[in-house]
């Protein structure tokens, strides 16, 4: 055999859906066959799917999942196959035959649960090659279910080439798993992932990729997840690389794709496909989409439900839906208030019409006299201030969410990350949803995926989906009468770097000061982060796009006594 073709099947596996996952991966096997692949590369846990969490502390469902893989091997026949999977540390030990006692790859525990990459061939579990190095940071968590393997590794040899296996976090230390496996005499790393969106995350991928390469002398293949799992998306972006670090095959983004290359003896690749890495703004609005999409087809929901307000969060989010899921399946309502402004209503209107969504308006003005009397008569005094304001959200929560009640269609709501870091938000009103789209989007980049997505429009012929008059106005929650944003917060050119130090660089007080930033507004807009913190636990959850979004990354205490 002159080299070898191999396959990178860039996949979306369901968590936890195995025999699903499992059809999805023979497809993939049996398509690989056909382009004469000797190897075909899936990504990590694509067996569970990335990341099952918990799942792995119910015996029944381990058990499965290595059922789930055994049957998979039958389908290894004419092909070798590399697939993430789960399994007990016990099996990990017994599959390695040169390793007397277990205590050779770090797994004594027998109860111990082992993050592989399955090598299947000849109908068969050949090899199972557990982590070695389990990330415990950001999103990951990955020490609370599995133990590490310690063992450099074994290679998998195919025709005349050497192939060593990594797991993710693997390939990210210098001097490491890579390099043990190249001191193996490895031609090839290859490298299984399950690497979720961030902003810059492909560029560090690739730059990780490029270190290993020249530091092993190895050709890289790199498979990566794509798909939405909760607040996780996963881009792929699945690649090759030469042993100098240049890219010579890159699959698609956001997309599941299937690329393959031919890796011959003295190092050279042909591959098929190098797609580009898209620009920035394109990349955070294909993992809103993806992440919205995703979530609402694996949980069963069709149809979403959005409070259509004429700003420009909500008109973001409807673009999103409608991207996602097809505009006749999103349903919009505008509830206009006794304090909405008629411009609202009418570019709320004519956004729903240029995105050809369901669109009605539905006045809270009677519950909101009724529930003023209630209160009233409660309180012995007519509800005002924050009191009444909070009011008004709360009773378009009811409206929605009794909506989607009877309908089954998802709220889908439309706070942004500046107004959930700062607690500008309402418990039970404006929060009240299934999913939040844009709760990990600070606003002024709100107003960047608008501009951007309008000028996608545009390029290519179609009218702009958001109305200019939704860009230009001042941002307002419309509940008291000539409200505006910046009668409670700062304006957001400022108040957004501050949130970015302060939240995702973990920056303290003196530090932002330290910028240049105005003392007072560093000292208050700390201090409404921090005390909103028992709201952002209530919060639906939401798609990540940033280095640190609420939920999985940032874990603070609500009873905190201590200030920055």
């Amino acid at each position: 055999m002159s080299g070898i073709r191999v396959a990178l099947a860039q996949l979306s596996p369901t968590v936890g859906d195995l025999n699903a996952n499992k059809a999805l991966i023979v497809e993939a096997i049996e398509k690989a066959k056909r382009h004469g692949c000797d190897l075909v590369v899936f990504p990590e846990l694509a067996l569970t799917g990335y990341p099952p969490e918990d799942l792995l502390n119910k015996e029944d469902f381990v058990a499965q999942a290595e059922t789930v893989l055994e049957e998979l091997a039958e389908s290894s026949r004419d092909i070798c196959v590399v697939v993430g999977a789960v399994v007990r540390a016990e099996r990990v030990n017994r599959s390695l035959a040169n390793v007397r006692d277990a205590r050779d790859v770090g797994m004594a525990k027998p109860a111990a649960l082992a993050n592989v990459a399955a090598v299947l061939r000849n109908a068969c579990i050949e090899q199972l090659i557990p982590k070695r190095l389990l990330p415990n940071y950001a999103v990951f968590d990955e020490q609370r279910w599995f133990v590490p393997g310690t063992m450099p590794g074994t290679l998998v040899v195919i025709g005349e080439m050497k192939v060593g296996v990594l797991v993710c976090e693997d390939l990210w230390s210098a001097e490491g798993p890579a390099s043990d496996l190249a001191r193996a005499g490895a031609d090839i790393l290859v490298s299984i992932n399950a690497s979720p969106f961030a902003r810059g995350q492909q560029e560090r991928r690739e730059t990780v990729g490029a270190a290993r390469t020249r530091e092993t002398g190895a050709a890289l293949v790199y498979v990566n997840q794509v798909g939405g799992q909760d607040e996780l998306v996963f881009d792929g972006g699945s690649f090759v690389m030469d042993a100098e670090g240049t890219i010579m095959t890159r699959a698609k983004s956001f997309v599941i794709d299937t690329v393959s290359v031919t890796i011959e003896n003295d190092g050279s690749i042909l591959g098929d496909d190098l797609n580009a890495i898209p620009e920035d703004l394109e990349r955070i609005y294909e993992a809103l989409v993806l992440g919205t999409r995703d979530y609402l087809a694996k949980n069963g929901f069709t149809k979403a439900l959005i409070g259509l307000s004429g700003g420009i969060d909500s008109a973001i989010v409807a673009t999103i839906a409608a991207d996602a899921i097809g505009a006749h399946n999103v349903r919009c309502i505008a509830m206009p208030s006794r304090y909405s402004s008629d411009h609202s209503l009418s570019d709320a209107e004519d956004l729903a019409r240029r995105l050809g969504v369901s669109f009605e308006t539905r006045e809270i003005e009677p519950a909101h006299r009724a529930y003023e009397s209630m209160l009233g008569a409660a309180l012995g005094a007519r509800p005002s201030g924050l009191t009444d304001e909070n009011l008004q959200s709360r009773l378009r929560g009811v409206l929605l969410m009794g909506i989607s009640n009877a309908t089954g269609a998802i709220v889908l709501t439309t706070g942004n990350k500046s107004e959930l870091a700062t607690g500008y938000s309402t418990l039970y009103g404006d929060s009240a949803g299934g999913f939040g789209v844009i709760k990990d989007v600070p606003k002024t980049l709100v107003y960047a995926l608008c501009a951007y997505r309008n000028q996608r429009s545009l390029d290519r012929g179609d009218p702009a989906p958001i109305p200019e008059n939704i860009l230009t106005k001042a941002p307002s929650a419309e509940l008291r009468p000539d409200q505006r944003d910046e009668d409670s917060l700062p304006a957001y050119e400022i108040l957004d770097p501050i949130l970015a130090g302060y939240i995702e660089d973990d920056l303290s007080v003196e530090a932002l000061i330290a910028q240049g930033y105005d003392p007072g507004t560093v000292a208050r807009v700390c201090r409404l982060v921090d005390i909103a913190e028992y709201k952002r636990r209530q919060m639906p959850p939401g798609p990540r796009i940033t280095s640190k979004a609420f939920g999985k990354d940032r874990r603070m205490p609500i009873t905190n006594g201590f200030r920055a």
